[in-house]
């Protein structure tokens, strides 16, 4: 029998203004359910939670992150970053910050 561990995804939201939709989470379920069907993703909320084998890379997951991004157009908007917590290991898909500068 094989280990498994739980990798989740965080959608972060920075209060109302923040531009991440809820089917934006619905598209990335069922994206990375298509590149990787010999995983287990559940939603929680904006969460999503990942069931993958022991010896299974993150690497992986950001990689299929930013594809999804790239392929929604999105990737000038958010950027997926890894964190670490208590009991949680995954990504955070975050809203890139954009400087602007006015020239004279």
């Amino acid at each position: 029998m094989s280990e498994t561990k739980t990798i989740t995804i965080n959608i972060k939201a920075s209060g109302t203004t923040s531009k991440w939709k809820d089917e934006y989470t619905n598209d990335l379920m069922r994206s990375i359910s298509e590149m990787l069907p010999h995983i287990d993703v559940s939603r929680k909320g904006k969460e999503l939670e990942l069931t993958t084998p022991l010896n299974f890379s993150n690497r992986t997951v950001k990689l299929r992150i930013k594809k999804f991004l790239h392929q929604k157009g999105l990737k000038d908007k958010f950027r997926p970053v890894s964190y670490k917590s208590d009991d949680k290991v995954g990504y955070m898909v975050i809203q890139k910050k954009v400087i602007e500068l006015s020239y004279y």
